[in-house]
């Protein structure tokens, strides 16, 4: 099930100082599926942006609005 993977991902994010810079040097939340799935983790950027707003361990999912983006 996706979300078990992506608060597993999300419990390995928050004592992984690598792993945390890497995170948030990506530019969207299909970069953040793609360093969790070379990892072994198997989730959407789009299920992460609908986690947007929760809370695992010590991590908080949000997202980041982007100045240019157009909606």
């Amino acid at each position: 099930m996706a979300l078990d993977q992506l608060k597993g991902f999300l419990l390995r994010l928050q004592d992984d100082e690598a792993l945390k810079q890497s995170v948030l040097a990506a530019s969207t939340a299909d970069d953040v599926a793609k360093i969790a799935g070379g990892l072994g983790y198997s989730f959407s950027g789009d299920e992460l942006l609908r986690f947007s707003g929760n809370r695992v361990g010590r991590v908080t999912v949000s997202k980041q609005e982007t100045p240019g983006e157009y909606n």
